[in-house]
């Protein structure tokens, strides 16, 4: 009997896995529209580092790693693609964020939402008031970047998770 849970647990978690990289593929090749190559790693956030954009964002990291994904024509980089988690209400939100070679945001789309309420953020018109924006930009719910009713705190955790990683993504790209 254990051994049936286990199984089932694992093949949820592959489906599951499976499922998000499947997302993440589409959603990358709709916002670079190009054939393109996708380089991928999971990225370790070094703790000086993570704590310095936590305080700059206003919102710890979902955990010490980050999926970044880096987007070729033929040899030449074209842009990036970082994947991580927020809390909700009380679940994460999956969310990539997508960014040309200097680290302005090309499309952001929220890959799985997994709260009862609040699911309007995963609209195309709420995520494309992020384009365009960089590490300067304010990422200020109610200045730059509009709220939704009913979705307060997704809004408030999603603007400072995209905020969030547009500073790491500087981080990166000045390496």
């Amino acid at each position: 009997m254990l051994i049936k849970i286990l199984f089932t647990v694992l093949i949820s978690f592959v489906a599951y896995s499976q499922d998000i990289q499947e997302k993440v593929n589409m959603s990358l090749q709709n916002c670079f529209v190009k054939d393109i190559q996708i380089d991928f790693e999971k990225l370790q956030i070094k703790n000086e580092l993570k704590n310095s954009i936590e305080k700059k964002a206003g919102q710890k990291f979902f955990s010490n790693e980050v999926y970044l994904y880096k987007i070729f024509i033929g040899k030449k980089l074209i842009g990036y693609g970082l994947l991580d988690n927020v809390y909700g209400k009380s679940l994460p939100i999956t969310f990539l964020v997508m960014y040309d070679n200097t680290g302005k945001i090309l499309c952001s789309e929220i890959i799985k939402y997994r709260e009862p309420y609040g699911g309007a953020i995963q609209s195309k018109e709420w995520n494309d008031q992020f384009k365009g924006k960089n590490m300067e930009s304010d990422f200020v719910v109610g200045k730059d970047v509009s709220g939704i009713s009913g979705a307060t705190i997704s809004v408030n955790s999603v603007t400072k998770g995209i905020k969030k990683l547009t500073l790491l993504l500087n981080e990166i790209i000045s390496k």
